[in-house]
């Protein structure tokens, strides 16, 4: 898979009675992705908290095609579709690795704010990261 996916195994404890991934779970599976998206083009999360800058989620969508189960290995695309300093959103699309089948997809907004939580944009204070967001997001 290309550095682009995010790979992830279902866990027991993710399941719930009907035996399948708990919706809430493709949320955690779509932060993972793109905590780890992050990461790859060079926009570390932890970097960026130690330097004062948060990222709060202000709005998150998953619509459910085919149910996860136990042991199923999924990757996630992460694409970063709207981005402006301030704020981001990403959308995502949940794929089953045996077969390419499609098992959620979903988009998230998110903002910039300081450690007192005031809107900020990392386009002047952090203009690295802020090239490096922009150079990654999708045409």
């Amino acid at each position: 898979m290309e550095n682009k996916f995010y790979i992830r195994r279902a866990a027991y404890y993710e399941t719930d009675r009907m035996g399948i991934v708990h919706h809430s779970n493709h949320i955690r599976y779509f932060e993972e992705a793109r905590i780890d998206f992050m990461h790859k083009i060079g926009c570390d999360v932890l970097d960026l908290e130690e330097q004062g800058v948060l990222i709060p989620n202000v709005d998150a969508y998953a619509k459910y095609l085919k149910p996860v189960r136990f042991y199923d290995d999924v990757y996630i695309e992460v694409k970063l579709v709207v981005f402006n300093g301030s704020r981001m959103e990403y959308d995502y699309t949940m794929r089953f690795c045996d077969n390419d089948e499609i098992a959620s997809t979903g988009h998230t907004t998110h903002c910039f704010v300081n450690s007192d939580f005031k809107p900020m944009s990392i386009k002047r204070t952090f203009p690295d990261f802020y090239q490096r967001l922009k150079d990654n997001m999708s045409k």
